[in-house]
């Protein structure tokens, strides 16, 4: 299920991997050899074994920062 601009929005400052990865199209497999090669699009911050991604940096890549306020 796709997510609105508005729900988009309102997601905490950090979301999971998988979750960013649906937002971008991104299978599970392709998400994480991103991540673990520091090359997803968006600012990636490890803890531990957790991939955690910026909200605001996924909003910028998808062209969501400032449009549709």
């Amino acid at each position: 299920m796709a997510l609105t601009l508005d729900e988009l929005k309102q997601l905490p400052p950090t979301i999971d991997l998988m979750t960013a990865a649906r937002i971008l199209g991104i299978g599970r497999t392709k998400a994480y050899e991103l991540a673990r090669a520091d090359d997803f699009p968006c600012r990636v911050v490890r803890i531990g074994g957790l991939y955690r991604v910026s909200t605001a940096d996924l909003l910028r890549v998808i062209g969501a920062a400032d449009g549709g306020r």
